[in-house]
């Protein structure tokens, strides 16, 4: 298969601007964070450079999803459920249950998606796909207060 690299640009950092965003979910779920992602870096005044999301948690998460159809949500849900259970056939698998029985679950659930996300910014937008949005994942079944950590480093406007 031919591949074909663009011209590689270079841009001098400038700025480095950085916001927490609260976020308090209803429990188990994706929030869409994009148009704040989409609001700090428009108040950043960020060009060219890199979007840093860092979420300051362990039992949610972040990702880069498809932002179309609401029933792709509840389809990666009921998936990440089935790939870590609470329990199987009905009996307790996992020995760290401090905060509750989805406390051990929703950690390796974090640990599969990850807590950071890095997106490229070019010409003051986010240089997401057509169909990718931001999302927090919330893993608990309780409303969590969640903070993520936006930095934007790069040129400025």
């Amino acid at each position: 298969m031919p591949r074909k690299l663009s011209v590689v640009t270079e841009t001098p950092a400038q700025t480095i601007a950085t916001a927490t965003l609260r976020v308090d979910t209803p429990g188990i779920g994706f929030i869409d964070i994009t148009a704040d992602a989409r609001g700090f870096l428009a108040g950043s005044g960020g060009r060219d450079g890199v979007l840093l999301v860092f979420l300051r948690h362990t039992s949610a998460s972040l990702t880069i999803q498809e932002n179309a159809d609401p029933n792709f949500q509840t389809d990666l849900v009921t998936a990440l459920e089935r790939l870590v259970p609470e329990s199987a056939a009905g009996r307790k698998i996992w020995l760290h249950d401090a905060e509750g029985p989805d406390d051990m679950p929703a950690h390796v659930k974090a640990m599969l998606n990850g807590v950071s996300l890095h997106v490229p910014v070019m010409d003051g937008a986010l240089a997401l796909g057509t169909w990718q949005g931001l999302y927090l994942v919330e893993h608990r079944r309780q409303p969590h207060a969640r903070e993520a950590i936006f930095q934007f480093v790069g040129s400025k406007r």
